[in-house]
Parts: C-alpha cells; sequence; structure tokens
C-alpha cells in the first residue's frame, strides 16, 4: 500500500460509537447504481454510510483520487464507503464479485524509503546498516495498451515498460465491535489485503460483524507484485464495477476468494507463519462444508495440492492467499 505519512503516524486501533443503524440513503433498486465518492475515510469502521444498497445490486463507482498519483505528489486518499447492505445480518456472508478494476489516471506512484517495506529497517528497531533511500518513482500509464513506463535513474537500462495488472488493493466490512482500523490494517474484516488476487473475474466473501455489513473499498494498484515487496504497489485512480451480494443463514471466519481455477483463503497476523497456518486451516474447513471432503482427507489433499501466495509482508499484519485448484473438486 501507499503509506502517507498520516497514516504511519496513525493509532494502530481507536474507538468509535457505533452509529445507529440509518435510514436509507437512497431508494435503490436491485439492478444497477452509479456513485460518485465525496467522502475519502482513513479508517474502516461503524460509521455513517454514503449509500444504502440492496443485495443483487451492480455499483458503478471509482476508488478515490489523491495527490499521492500526481506528477506534484501529496497525500494518499482514504477508502470509499461505507456502504450499507439492506438486509445484511452477522449471520450472513458478504459477496463482493469484481466485474471491473481499470485505471482511469495517466500516472501512478510507488515509494521506497528507509522505514517502510519488506527489505526496509524496521522504524521501531536500531539497525547498523545505512537506511533505504527515499525515492519516488512515477509511473507514465498507458491506458489503451493498458502498459506502465518508469525511468531507472541509477541502472544500465535507463528505462522500463511493463504490462498492467489492475487489482484492488483493499476490500472490507466494519470491524467487529467498536474497533476502527486504519487503512494500512488487514484482518478477518477484509481491509488492507494487497492481494492481487481481487482482480476482475474475482468473488469476494467476507464475513459480516455489524447489520448491514458497512462495506468498504480502495486502494486500486495497477500492478503489484506478491508481497508488496517495497511497501508500494502501483498506485492510481480506478474505475471499479462490483456486485454486491448476500450469502443468507451462513458465516465464515476469514475473507474467502474464488475465481476460475481457484478457491482461495485470506488469512492474515503475524508472524507470517500464523497468517498461512490461518489461511489453510480456513481453506480445510471449506472443503468440509462445500465438497463433503472428510478433515483429515483435506488435510492431507492440501499437503500434495496446496498452493499459496504471500499478498503483503508490509504491512502491519501480513497476508497469505491459501488455494486449492477447483480441477481436483468434485462435480456438482
Amino acid at each position: 500500500m501507499c503509506r502517507s505519512t498520516l497514516l504511519r503516524a496513525a493509532v494502530l486501533i481507536t474507538v468509535l460509537p457505533i452509529a445507529p443503524t440509518p435510514e436509507p440513503v437512497a431508494a435503490q433498486t436491485p439492478d444497477t447504481v452509479r456513485f460518485t465518492p465525496e467522502v475519502a475515510h482513513p479508517t474502516f469502521a461503524v460509521r455513517e454510510p454514503v449509500m444504502t444498497i440492496r443485495p443483487g445490486t451492480v455499483l458503478v463507482s471509482e476508488t478515490n483520487w489523491g495527490g499521492y498519483f500526481s506528477p506534484e505528489g501529496g497525500a494518499f486518499p482514504g477508502e470509499v464507503g461505507p456502504f450499507f447492505i439492506e438486509g445484511a445480518t452477522t449471520n450472513d456472508i458478504l459477496v463482493v464479485k469484481v466485474h471491473e478494476v481499470r485505471p482511469n489516471y495517466e500516472y501512478a506512484a510507488s515509494n521506497i524509503g528507509p522505514t517502510f517495506g519488506g527489505l526496509s529497517a524496521d522504524n521501531r528497531v536500531r539497525m547498523l546498516n545505512d537506511p533505504v533511500p527515499r525515492v519516488r518513482y512515477l509511473w507514465e500509464l498507458d491506458l489503451e495498451k493498458m502498459t506502465g513506463t518508469t525511468q531507472l535513474p541509477n541502472s544500465e537500462m535507463t528505462e522500463i515498460t511493463i504490462d498492467l495488472k489492475p487489482m484492488l488493493g483493499r476490500v472490507a466490512v466494519a470491524p467487529r465491535g467498536e474497533e476502527a482500523f486504519g487503512g494500512l490494517w488487514p484482518g478477518d474484516f477484509g481491509g488492507n489485503m494487497d492481494a492481487q488476487e481481487i482482480r476482475p473475474g474475482a468473488t469476494v466473501f467476507l464475513p459480516i460483524f455489524h447489520d448491514g455489513a458497512y462495506f468498504y473499498f480502495g486502494d486500486g494498484h495497477a500492478r503489484q507484485g506478491y508481497g508488496e515487496v517495497n511497501g508500494s504497489g502501483l498506485e492510481t485512480s480506478m474505475d471499479v464495477v462490483l456486485e454486491i451480494d448476500l450469502i443468507k443463514g451462513r458465516t465464515i471466519d476469514w475473507p474467502r476468494i474464488e475465481n476460475d481455477e481457484y478457491i482461495m483463503v485470506a488469512g492474515s497476523a503475524r508472524p507470517l507463519i500464523d497468517a498461512f497456518r490461518l489461511a489453510h486451516i480456513e481453506l480445510v474447513e471449506w472443503l468440509e462444508e462445500d465438497y463433503g471432503f472428510g478433515r483429515w482427507d483435506a488435510y492431507q489433499l492440501l499437503g500434495q495440492l496446496a498452493e499459496s501466495t504471500v499478498a503483503n509482508i508490509v504491512d502491519p499484519v501480513y497476508t497469505v492467499v491459501a488455494k486449492f485448484n477447483k480441477r481436483y473438486l468434485p462435480e456438482r
């Protein structure tokens, strides 16, 4: 994630009052609605919703724009939301189908720095080595060719162009209780998972901790490597099309993701091994509950068939995505 100075200095968890259940902002029909963000929030929490929508609605919107993306630089924007999902309860699962995530701005930015990133020093621990320099890379995006180009000032190859793979770094519901997590945080509520698997064609399943769910999204990356090693994807503004729905009468413990090829679970924790364990335990439970595998049979199969990616190693807690190829699932 792009990390503004303000966010890096933010308190990890704050306490906010629980907002009352709102009246619908506007009557919606379960088809397609357009929403233009006017407010950007720095935390995931229960607060006055920006819109109430019904299950089955296709939401056409965009991520918040911030000066961070521009040639001049500036602050990183907050999240879009929350959206109050009509009929959503804590006994349900929120379903977010990602139909489109596409850059709508001609620049993206990515920073490296001395105290943030997987290969830099930790600002809470003294080091003997020299710090990583603070450098801002501005990428020019070709929105027709879907490529990004940047300068490499200290390399023999002075410029590079790469293909774009747009994704959403953050999809979330309001965390449990009165918790409010800063935008850098992932968790069981989703949040800043930085999972590049959350791209067009994917469906995200989130647990619900408050009636109405209070859904947020943001942090578009034109491209990002696994682990987000330097602490920043190609941060930019995105057009977004999401279909919002519910699975009634069922719950899950951690965010799940599905596409044409895999069922997946995102677990977030520190140390990294705990994120790995959480993701794979939930994957075993998914194989049990939905596909008829015995627990220890599923465990055995993960030993031979599981795949995993490290989504981020830079956020306050790390995220691992555990995957099971759908070609090994029983036919339904």
